[in-house]
């Protein structure tokens, strides 16, 4: 992935506020207040954390926001995991009596604040969580943060895709089986749901 993909897709912009646990990710603070990301450090999360998850089986994906719901369905169809869209009912990794109950060997979540029921239950049954932070977040109950803008839906899309890509690729999948581009992750545009920050043409 170059960094011009990274920064086409607005991966790198982060929000005025910014946690303790993200500052060693930020790249610089723009005039206006807003975080940049630094996008070598973003392009080394998502290779470390694929080849952490490559090892793993069941993987669940989870997604409560709607700019990220398509490229987690996309992402668990790529490496033959789960993905839980939506709200995260309670007991779905807590409760084998459950009807949706499912047992991950490992977690990974589009935003750990938002996505904080399924990051609750992954803690409780002592599973690994990865997790997509913006600078916003706090990492507290996260093993592995793979910092980037994950509210822009151009931004969920090209990470969830460079990481099924590394995944297959760990793997020993042919290159040639995974034909999927980032725009196929990507969530249609709503306007209800677009993020306030802009996700294009945006620079260091």
């Amino acid at each position: 992935m170059t960094q011009e993909q990274y920064l086409s897709a607005g991966a790198h912009i982060g929000m005025k506020q910014q946690t303790k646990d993200m500052k060693k990710f930020v790249y610089k603070i723009r005039g206006d207040g807003l975080a940049i990301l630094d996008v070598q450090k973003i392009d080394e999360r998502v290779k470390i954390a694929a080849k952490f998850l490559s090892k793993f089986n069941r993987i669940m994906v989870v997604s409560r926001k709607p700019t990220g719901q398509k490229a987690a369905v996309r992402f668990s169809e790529a490496v033959g995991g789960k993905a839980v869209i939506g709200r995260f009912l309670p007991g779905i990794v807590t409760n084998p009596s459950f009807k949706e109950y499912w047992e991950p060997d490992v977690l990974l979540v589009t935003d750990p604040l938002i996505d904080k029921q399924a990051v609750s239950e992954a803690v409780k049954m002592r599973k690994p969580i990865v997790a997509l932070c913006d600078t916003f977040n706090e990492t507290v109950n996260v093993d592995l943060v793979i910092p980037c803008n994950n509210k822009g839906r151009k931004s969920i899309a090209i990470i969830y895709w460079m990481l099924a890509k590394e995944i297959l690729a760990l793997r020993g999948a042919p290159e040639a089986d995974f034909t999927a581009k980032p725009e196929d992750f990507e969530a249609e545009e709503d306007m209800r749901e677009r993020s306030d920050r802009p996700e294009r043409s945006e620079r260091y």
